[in-house]
């Protein structure tokens, strides 16, 4: 197994619902074990470099996964995806 980051990048002018909110509980609880640090909402950002487009980082989660593609298969059922999101998967690495 190896330690991913999950990145999520959303439009920070746009409030999420009850419902959406409901979603990423019930995404949470299906990931189950797979999370190893429920991570953080992020508040405020500020980006060097590149522009990210209309989605700043907004949150994330670490989770285990045995390959990118099996981390990048949990990160499918992100519920910000739905309304325009992103989810930028990372396999941690040691330093």
């Amino acid at each position: 197994m190896s330690a991913y980051v999950f990145a999520f990048r959303n439009n920070p002018a746009v409030t999420a619902t009850e419902e959406e909110v409901a979603a990423w509980g019930a995404w949470f609880q299906k990931l189950g074990s797979a999370v190893t640090d429920m991570g953080s909402r992020v508040g405020a950002t500020a980006l060097l470099g590149t522009s990210a487009g209309p989605n700043a980082l907004s949150g994330y989660v670490l989770v285990d996964a045995a390959d990118l593609t099996a981390a990048t298969a949990l990160a499918e059922g992100c519920p910000g995806l739905s309304r325009g999101g992103s989810v930028e998967v990372g396999e941690l690495t040691e330093m």
